[in-house]
């Protein structure tokens, strides 16, 4: 018994190997395990005292539970009996495409990993890069939401800051949950996304089996009261202004309400807007008919370039914020009030029907959304040189013009952020950044549009074009969707 054993160094080796992973497995992970959930469970419970909207337990059950409930639900497995009928694909391969987009669209939610450290890192980052401005809220409003609804915000689409602007400043009502597009679908990213609470939404896949299990799980999660996001314009903006919708998430969401549903379904507009944004160039490239388009390396090159440069003129002393970025949030629209105003019943419709009164709910929502759009600086000034580009003015003529401008916007009902309750010190600052761009250029005492760089005035002009009377570059008047002339 007391015989010494001798083995060669690789066998030692993954003989240690093993006994170190048998010992993590067996005794370490469980209690790894209870430890993490039990902070987690500490911080749901503080979370749910706090919250104004309480995490539904849909969010809470874990992945696998939603995965294999999706799978098995009755909607999604008559339609792969029917597919499998109708092109002859044997139905455990349905089966298996089922299972794989059931894993690939459910997210995985952590609310430690939400709460403790993406509010902090989307507030940090939010901060660092713009003084971020809560504009208006309709308080009155928002506070007779009935706290046991689904709340969903829909919001425009101007950068993907988007998601870290809202996610932060509603932290302190609830979590949300976004869909979000294939570009996210890369490591690490991936899975930080998912357990935030995201999912992966494919485009434009024409495949009816992965809208059906797509349909499935957002409705599945509406009916449970899952907080959620929705971008119905379906991507960034590409030339500033508000962009045609698309309803496919929506019609997904209410072709299931009933009025005398348990919860209510809420949507509440929100309205963004920047002086600046991350992707303007870029963006702006897409209007380009024959544009080349950038590879992957050429695209991390200028991502690189940019964080380098941004991060010299910190080092230096020469960096400006991208200066303010303004939130507003909008009077809420109750579906059991749109419903019963509009004499509309969505489960009762045919297809067809059901598609036109869905784009009749959102027409309303994005005219809720274009309305309430903060009117921040950089866009007041750019739609002062938008009226005559060629033009050279002084700084009191700008100033001039934009008050009149500021005057006729409040009249029509329009929320315009102004800094420090300055209207001198805001043209002054949208001007600055401007100018700091190159976008406009001073000569003598004259501010001038720099004529290679109007598609980027345009840009931020046509962020607030809807109250300004049309769309300065690109896009036809009659395909921008216009928010309301509130009188």
């Amino acid at each position: 018994m007391s015989a010494s054993v001798s083995v060669p160094l690789w066998l030692f080796v993954i003989l240690a190997l093993l006994a170190a992973w048998a010992a993590g497995v067996l005794l370490l992970a469980p209690g790894m395990r209870w430890f993490f959930r039990r902070r987690i469970n500490t911080v749901i419970d503080e979370l749910n005292t706090r919250l104004r909207i309480e995490l539904p337990s849909f969010k809470l059950t874990r992945r696998e539970v939603l995965i294999d409930r999706l799978f098995h639900d009755p909607r999604i497995q008559a339609a792969a009996e029917a597919h499998a009928r109708e092109t002859g694909e044997p139905l455990v391969d349905v089966r298996r495409r089922i299972d794989r987009y059931a894993r690939e669209i459910v997210p995985s939610f952590n609310a430690y990993l939400y709460f403790r450290i993406g509010y902090w890192l989307a507030k940090s980052v939010a901060r660092l890069l713009y003084r971020v401005r809560l504009g208006y809220a309709d308080e009155a409003g928002l506070a007779q939401v009935d706290p046991k609804s689904t709340v969903v915000f829909v919001m425009n689409h101007r950068s993907n800051m988007d998601y870290v602007l809202v996610a932060f400043l509603a932290a302190e009502q609830t979590a949300l949950s976004y869909a979000v597009g294939e570009w996210a679908r890369v490591w690490p990213l991936q899975a930080l996304v998912r357990s935030m609470g995201a999912f992966f939404v494919r485009r434009n896949s024409g495949d009816p089996l992965y809208r059906t299990v797509l349909a499935r799980y957002v409705a599945m999660a509406t009916e449970a009261g899952v907080p959620q996001a929705l971008f119905p314009e379906g991507g960034l903006t590409v030339d500033g202004a508000l962009r045609k919708p698309r309803f496919g998430l929506l019609d997904y969401m209410v072709k299931s309400f009933r009025a005398d549903a348990e919860r209510d379904l809420v949507f509440i507009p929100v309205g963004l807007n920047y002086d600046r944004v991350l992707e303007d160039r870029s963006q702006l490239l897409k209007l380009e008919e024959h544009r080349r388009r950038r590879g992957t390396l050429s695209a991390v090159s200028v991502t690189l370039t940019f964080g380098a440069r941004n991060l010299w003129q910190m080092l230096t002393g020469s960096w400006y914020r991208f200066g303010y970025a303004c939130v507003n949030f909008g009077s809420p629209v109750s579906m059991r009030q749109y419903v019963a105003a509009h004499a509309v019943d969505f489960p009762a419709l045919d297809e067809d029907s059901r598609h036109r009164e869905v784009e009749e709910l959102g027409r309303h929502l994005m005219q809720a959304i274009g309305a309430v759009i903060p009117v921040v600086p950089v866009a007041l000034v750019a739609q002062v040189f938008r009226a005559d580009p060629d033009k050279a003015r002084t700084e009191l003529e700008i100033k001039s013009a934009a008050l009149i401008l500021l005057r006729d916007w409040e009249r029509r009902g329009a929320h315009i952020y102004i800094p420090r309750q300055d209207q001198d010190y805001a043209i002054g600052v949208g001007l600055r950044m401007l100018t700091l761009r190159h976008v406009v250029e001073e000569s003598e005492g004259l501010f001038q549009a720099v004529p290679e760089n109007l598609p980027v005035l345009a840009y931020y002009a046509n962020s607030i074009a809807h109250f300004a009377g049309g769309v300065a570059h690109a896009v036809p008047v009659a395909e921008v969707v216009a928010a309301p002339a509130v009188t």
